[in-house]
């Protein structure tokens, strides 16, 4: 069967005018936030040797990639699936020597070979920011801030962090409430699954209020405060107020402790953003460890964004295009567009200013509406 010429594969689209200035503009306001913050930008590669890269991924998202074989080497090369692994790979390879903290930003595309239930673009915007070598508090409080920063300055309001902890399992199995090594995994999978039974069933009722701890962030941290068992949280809790005071009257916290899928390599912080109008979350991060070749890890925060949610509900405003007639001096056109306009010159006198998308005519030195 012949593929029509206008089919794109599944999960995948074209953005065309105004959708695709509105899109530059976009991720330009934000990625325009992380600079100012100090943030360099780098731009990985958008394919890599895939056994590096499945090796990085880690879990379900190394069988996301897309992968072919290079032509060239003859190795199988796959498609990033996510940035932020190779941001990673950048710092403890090619920027291994940089001083500490370093901050990095990025924007790009990334593919995926399955769409999500809620996402089914299988071709996905990703920006965001990593502050390398650096897991304290007040990198999660930068980090949180420079995120909320960033989504406000692509217009999106009443902004919703939900906080969790990672780790909180493993923190509490070692003494408060003691857990045998080979049932710590799947009592984690049980709360991340909020299924009461589950964990009455391998004889972890200990864990159960757990469960309540979630909700507005106040009354969620006091429960989980009242159930720390021995004080094993209590640096935990201490750090999760701190960030929440950075954002408080900025965006509406939450807590969930025991959330745990998408941050299985989230060390002790994690945090997801979701908005008021978006279904889905608009981005999410927390700390990591980055391994190096040399067998040790480094800390590091950081934040994923995925705007094109943002994008396509983004006002796409009015642009004020103006024609120029045939035979109008180029030094006219010039000095429109110096003033900030965009100029669409005639290319024969059968050109029409209105046909061509034009807000205004250049008529006799003035702009005249069209």
């Amino acid at each position: 069967m012949k593929i029509p010429p206008d089919l794109l594969p599944e999960g995948f689209r074209d953005r065309l005018p105004p959708q695709a200035e509105v899109a530059a503009r976009v991720s330009r306001a934000m990625i325009d936030v992380l600079t100012s913050y100090g943030y360099a930008r780098v731009a990985p590669a958008i394919a890599e040797f895939e056994s590096a890269l499945a090796e990085r991924s880690g879990g379900a998202a190394r069988n996301q990639h897309l992968r072919f074989t290079d032509p060239v080497s003859g190795h199988t090369l796959a498609l990033r699936g996510d940035i932020t692994v190779q941001v990673g790979r950048i710092a403890t390879t090619r920027m291994q020597e940089s001083p500490r903290p370093l901050r990095l930003c990025y924007h790009g595309q990334v593919l995926r070979l399955k769409a999500k239930q809620l996402r089914p673009e299988r071709e996905l915007t990703q920006l965001g920011a990593e502050l390398i070598g650096n897991d304290s508090v007040a990198a999660a409080c930068e980090i949180v801030g420079v995120a909320i920063d960033a989504l406000e300055a692509a217009g999106v309001k009443d902004i919703t962090i939900d906080f969790t902890l990672p780790d909180l399992v493993e923190r509490l199995a070692e003494k408060a409430l003691p857990l045998a090594p080979d049932k710590i995994d799947a009592v984690r999978s049980e709360l991340d699954m909020k299924d009461a039974g589950g964990l009455s069933v391998l004889g972890a009722d200990a864990y159960l209020p757990l469960l309540a701890a979630t909700g507005p962030f106040a009354a969620a941290v006091e429960k989980l405060r009242a159930i720390d068992a021995g004080g094993a949280l209590a640096s935990r809790i201490e750090a999760l107020e701190s960030i929440a005071a950075t954002v408080a009257g900025r965006a509406n916290v939450t807590l969930d402790p025991t959330e745990r899928h998408g941050f299985e390599y989230q060390s002790w912080f994690g945090f997801t953003i979701f908005a008021k109008g978006y279904s889905a979350a608009l981005g999410r991060g927390g700390t990591y460890y980055i391994d190096r070749a040399d067998g040790t890890s480094e800390p590091a925060t950081g934040f994923s964004l995925y705007p094109d949610p943002l994008i396509d509900l983004a006002d796409e405003g009015v642009v004020q295009r103006i024609f120029l007639a045939l035979g109008t001096d180029a030094s006219t056109g010039a000095k429109l567009r110096s003033d900030g306009w965009i100029t669409v010159a005639a290319l024969d006198e059968n050109d029409d200013a209105v046909l061509l998308g034009c807000t205004h005519k250049w008529t006799n030195g003035q702009a005249i509406p069209v």
